[in-house]
């Protein structure tokens, strides 16, 4: 599967990460369904995206509600007649410490990032499954739902839960044919200019100049670009594997398990969607994560008694 004269949705892609894939998206020759919740941030994403020769359409929805995901799947067949493909990048945050979050804090990004990501991710393989597409879907994961992150119950709580999806899907989708795979992005966002630590980074990026060395190889720190060309990849469906957790960041590329990378390769200057074709499809083959568990048989003694 390639990602020529195909239509995908990108929620949560108004700006930043999520504009950042969209684009990357339609430079490949994808027509791009770009979902904001404001209609006016989706609407100029939509110009960006054509004025860069592009195919886009906007559609301003709050993800989280299965009338949302039923809305999604509908602006892209209206639009393009066909849906080969989702990311679920959509998401908020309400940080605070364990002790000062509040119900509504937890709520608020559980319903954006868990549940949208359940309902947008349902609606599109059974559109999928009922129309025999064998379409690609990325959701988007965090180093912090790996990790975890201080003052970020909520936030880690959902990316977590969305790798465990995935890895669930990947069982459920393989025989219809649906590839299924998260992307983990490192790289400067809302919530990473906030923070002391990447503030070199921050400014030579807005300075027009290269981040320091240490961000982007040691750290493995980039700016949404470096992320775009790895979503777009698996978004196509050309990696062949289902379940996968891949990370990437500056010149750094990771192959996640639990909790810590199976495997790490930098390459100077990033990771765009070429050398992501030659690179990435070794690496994941020699590290694959195990989806599932494998049952050893059961002696004949230890069977249930079928009815």
């Amino acid at each position: 599967m390639t990602l020529k004269d195909k239509a995908v949705i990108v929620t949560g892609a108004g700006a930043g990460l999520g504009l950042a894939y969209a684009r990357e998206i339609a430079r490949q020759g994808a027509k791009v369904v770009v979902n904001d919740v404001d209609q006016k941030v989706a609407d100029d994403a939509v110009a960006l995206i054509r004025g860069e020769g592009g195919t886009a359409t906007a559609c301003a929805v709050a993800v989280g509600t299965t009338e949302a995901a039923t809305l999604l799947v509908r602006t892209a067949l209206e639009a393009f007649g066909r849906l080969d493909g989702l990311v679920t990048n959509a998401g908020i945050l309400r940080d605070k410490s364990l002790l000062k979050m509040q119900d509504e804090d937890f709520d608020a990004v559980i319903q954006v990032h868990l549940r949208g990501t359940f309902t947008c991710v349902r609606e599109v393989f059974r559109h999928f499954k009922e129309n025999d597409v064998q379409g690609s879907i990325v959701c988007i994961g965090s180093p912090t739902g790996q990790r975890g992150n201080f003052g970020q119950t909520n936030y880690a709580a959902a990316k977590a839960g969305i790798i465990g999806m995935v890895r669930t899907w990947a069982l459920e989708m393989k025989k219809a044919g649906v590839q299924i795979n998260a992307a983990v992005p490192v790289a400067s966002t809302a919530m990473t200019r906030t923070v002391p630590y990447f503030q070199k980074a921050i400014e030579a990026e807005d300075d027009g100049r290269p981040m320091p060395s240490f961000f982007r190889h040691d750290l493995g720190f980039g700016t949404a670009d470096d992320v775009a060309g790895l979503v777009a990849y698996l978004v196509g469906g050309d990696l062949g594997e289902s379940g996968q957790v891949i990370g990437v960041g500056g010149d750094r590329l990771q192959v996640w398990t639990h909790p810590q990378p199976e495997a790490t390769e930098y390459r100077d200057g990033g990771w765009d969607f070429d050398r992501l074709a030659t690179d990435l499809p070794a690496l994941v083959d020699q590290h694959r994560q195990s989806v599932g568990e494998e049952f050893l048989p059961l002696p004949d003694d230890l069977r249930p008694e079928e009815n």
